[in-house]
């Protein structure tokens, strides 16, 4: 019952509106900026990295996300009153094993799906590796991009999906809307504009896999593990000058972007191979309540949670 844990802390409707419609507005603005600006995304980082480093353009993209997370642990704390761990897990304690177990798989088939293309599109990727600035990258990139990630999955799938399942009493309205504006953030990537709006099919979708990886493990942990492992791996893997995240990284990607087919892969594909991995490992049962399922009252709640207590 991990939407229920919104019940340990203090509720109210300003409480839960206040961190995603700022951050909505900041991200509003930034859209609005970054199509009426002359100069494109892409040239616009170019411009950055010749005159800051790629290092110092990376840091300046994390941070205020790294932040972030403190901004929606404290605020959790302090103004809802609630303990980190009933935010993220409806276990008694964070289980970090989880957490591991995600980083590791989708770290290594990242890994291997990577090495593969390389192989069999050589001409597409040249070797970027550079020993001293590969070792900044990678003090910058484990330092900052778990608390980036851990960030948009504290606010998407665990402040906002409790906020919004306690006040819809419904878990699917949650899942659909955190997943749309997860991916609505990401409109003012430079995927986006070398790429269309087509790539926002993934960039939802991902918030979608991920939505339901929360509300049927019944916690954030599978989620964090698999985001911290996608952006980190990605990051010291391959770069390329069209994408977010352009790093000092092992490869270069040089082939022209194209939208394909192969963006629904991941969706179609990976995400419920991933789902059915999950679900046999950690037995998940009862799918369709706890995706569509109703969220329990407060009383309700309390009083099951008595009961077990009792019980146990």
């Amino acid at each position: 019952m991990y939407i229920e844990q919104g019940y340990k802390g203090e509720i109210g409707l300003w409480k839960y509106l206040f961190l995603p419609i700022g951050f909505i507005g900041l991200m509003a603005v930034n859209y609005i900026l970054t199509i009426n600006s002359p100069v494109s995304v892409e040239d616009a980082m170019h411009q950055l990295i010749e005159e800051w480093g790629s290092n110092l353009v990376l840091i300046a993209a994390l941070m205020p996300l790294a932040f972030g997370l403190f901004v929606v642990l404290g605020w959790t704390w302090l103004v809802h009153q609630q303990n980190i761990t009933s935010l993220t897990t409806s276990r008694k304690k964070i289980d970090w094993k989880r957490m591991l177990f995600a980083f590791s798989l989708w770290g290594g088939i990242t890994i291997a799906l990577t090495g593969l293309d390389i192989f069999l599109s050589p001409d597409d990727y040249v070797l970027n590796f550079d020993l001293g600035k590969f070792l900044s990258l990678a003090v910058i990139a484990i330092l900052l991009i778990p608390l980036q990630t851990s960030f948009e999955e504290y606010l998407f799938r665990g402040h906002m999906m409790q906020g919004l399942g306690i006040a819809t009493k419904t878990r699917w309205i949650p899942l659909v809307v955190t997943s749309a504006l997860f991916g609505l953030m990401h409109i003012a990537n430079p995927e986006v504009e070398k790429l269309g709006m087509g790539i926002m099919v993934y960039y939802i979708g991902t918030g979608l896999f991920l939505g339901i990886l929360t509300l049927m493990d019944e916690g954030l942990e599978l989620a964090l593990g698999f985001h911290a492992a996608n952006n980190l791996i990605t990051a010291l893997l391959v770069t390329a000058e069209w994408t977010a995240f352009q790093t000092n990284s092992i490869y270069k990607d040089i082939s022209e972007p194209a939208m394909g087919w192969d963006v629904l892969v991941p969706i179609l594909v990976v995400y419920p191979v991933l789902l059915f991995v999950f679900g046999k490992k950690y037995r998940w049962t009862n799918w369709k309540d706890r995706l569509f399922g109703r969220v329990t009252s407060k009383e309700e709640f309390v009083a099951l949670t008595d009961e077990n207590s009792q019980v146990a």
